[in-house]
């Protein structure tokens, strides 16, 4: 398939997508919601428009696009099937920074608490990553991943041994779960411009991503420079997924999914597959955001409990046939 074929493809179905998600659910048809987005109408479709179905979907859009982008270029990168953007350990210092807030009641006195201390925990991870992997090697991204990953999750699972009431901890373990479920347009805003600086430091990497398939001596004498190619991707990547799960929580199993789907699709090329998995990547996301507000539930399902009902699965058939692979 042509490349420009699959992206207007995945294109049209994520505004096809979008459509339906902000025209789905309640009484409200589409010719109220369009009135109401051209300034008409009753002025309570215009807030339930602009403040609550169309951040939502910019942000799911905006999540998905950089878990599905950060997917594709670490399994590129690292040249590992399995790899995925939690892997570099942003993801559960983004959450602990959270979960910090929402510990000490941050949120009460400022909404956005929560995401500023993710910001805040995101930076501190991508920094120590970017200053533990600055050699240039999956090797030491890889364990250095884990590493951060692992104090991170201890220190989330602390906080809420500690937590000081029941609420407390009620609000970190949803939080955690993932869901876009009452995200204003701030939240969007906050997002956004991180996830596009870390979309344009990987975008800008596919020479050096699909010269790295030749492996790294070979990378090296077409001229790539691995240390900086490992600095644009894991800095980019991070600095995507960082933001993210900064406003959205943990939401799994997109950045592993996404591109083995679209993989055969452009010919295994690692540059080619960055731009079809971000768009892939955010019509998961606002597909299964779409599904958890029409799912006939008492409560409202999370986001991130539904793509892990997808993705597990699909992980451990991935798992068996890359050890199927190995061992043959």
């Amino acid at each position: 398939m042509t490349d420009r074929l699959l992206i207007s493809g995945l294109l049209l179905a994520l505004l096809l997508c979008a459509a339906v998600s902000l025209t789905s659910g309640g009484s409200l048809t589409a010719a109220d919601l369009l009135a109401a987005g051209l300034g008409q109408g009753d002025p309570r479709h215009r807030i339930i428009l602009l403040e609550i179905r169309l951040p939502r979907v910019l942000l799911a859009i905006l999540v998905g696009w950089a878990l599905g982008l950060g997917g594709a270029a670490l399994q590129a990168l690292l040249r590992n099937p399995l790899a995925e953007p939690g892997l570099i350990g942003v993801s559960a210092s983004a959450g602990l920074g959270a979960v910090i807030a929402l510990y000490f009641g941050f949120g009460t006195l400022w909404s956005l608490a929560p995401a500023a201390c993710g910001l805040t925990g995101a930076g501190i991870a991508t920094a120590l990553l970017l200053g533990l992997t600055r050699r240039g090697d999956s090797l030491s991204v890889i364990l250095s991943g884990i590493a951060l990953s692992s104090l991170a999750v201890a220190l989330t699972s602390l906080a809420m041994a500690l937590a000081p009431n029941p609420y407390a901890l009620s609000e970190m373990v949803l939080w955690l779960m993932g869901s876009l479920k009452d995200r204003s347009l701030q939240d969007a805003l906050t997002a956004a411009p991180l996830i596009a600086l870390g979309s344009l430091l990987v975008l800008s990497s596919q020479r050096g991503l699909r010269a790295l398939t030749l492996g790294e001596e070979a990378a090296a004498t077409l001229g790539i420079r691995l240390p900086v190619l490992y600095l644009r991707v894991v800095g980019g990547t991070a600095a995507m997924v960082g933001a993210a799960v900064t406003v959205a929580g943990s939401i799994g199993f997109v950045g592993l999914l996404v591109p083995h789907l679209l993989r055969p699709l452009t010919g295994h090329d690692p540059a080619r597959l960055l731009l079809p998995s971000a768009l892939g990547g955010a019509l998961l996301v606002c597909a299964a955001d779409l599904v958890v507000r029409l799912l006939p539930t008492a409560q409202e399902l999370m986001v991130g409990v539904l793509t892990a009902l997808i993705g597990a699965p699909f992980f451990l058939l991935l798992l068996r046939r890359h050890l199927r692979e190995t061992l043959s």
